[in-house]
């Protein structure tokens, strides 16, 4: 699968993740506390697998249907608290949307603007881009585990969360040939995130990061 050099960072410009790659960014040292992310570094053709909104949520949210070799698994993503449970759902979307855009082509595709801004759609949208450019898309399946949800007020929070890629890889988007690649410690991803709800109610990822091979994600 493609990779990407990945760094855990707290503020600055972050580029967004690919459902199959770790993202990288740089820092700002003088950043202020509304841009960290809380609990970096802690351990701790069918419908996308994405977990639902509440069925109380009247958005109206754009569909997102993977191709049928493309899957993702969201394990234990479910906190049985409202709130948390509905930034969970809007961080595993915002996973989505990029995957979504990543298999459709389209660096422009809405569904990222959605459920992304600020510094994460600036490079979500960069690095949808850069795959497409080089002729790439991916098949397989990308389980996410271990969510631990912090409140940062009522309208903001941070995620931090675990991927597994083993049984995820490039293939080539004319040809559609899989490239199979060993499974090793760069197999799984720690994700760090803050996410701010907006004016319609959505928990959009403003800033993320990752580290590829933590010791926090890998078995």
């Amino acid at each position: 699968m493609k990779r990407r050099k990945s760094t855990i960072v707290a503020a600055g410009i972050v580029a967004a993740a690919l459902a199959l790659t770790a993202c990288g960014g740089g820092s700002d040292d003088k950043s202020s506390d509304k841009d960290k992310i809380a609990g970096a570094g802690d351990s701790g053709g069918k419908k996308s697998a994405s977990p639902t909104a509440s069925s109380s949520d009247a958005i109206k949210r754009p569909e997102m249907r993977l191709p049928k070799d493309v899957k993702e698994t969201f394990a234990s993503w479910k906190t049985g608290d409202a709130t948390k449970d509905a930034v969970l759902a809007d961080a595993g979307h915002a996973q989505t949307a990029v995957t979504y855009a990543i298999t459709k082509g389209n660096a422009d595709e809405p569904a990222l603007g959605f459920y992304q801004d600020g510094d994460a759609l600036v490079g979500s949208a960069q690095w949808v881009k850069s795959i497409i450019d080089s002729g790439a898309t991916y098949s397989g399946t990308v389980r996410y585990y271990a969510p631990k949800v912090s409140m940062l007020g009522k309208e903001a929070a941070s995620v931090v969360y675990c991927s597994d890629e083993s049984k995820a890889f490039n293939k080539n988007r004319k040809t559609n040939k899989v490239t199979k690649t060993p499974v090793t410690k760069n197999s799984y991803v720690t994700y760090s995130t803050r996410l701010d709800k907006n004016a319609k109610g959505v928990w959009q990822t403003t800033k993320l990061a990752s580290k590829r091979g933590d010791k926090t994600c890998t078995p």
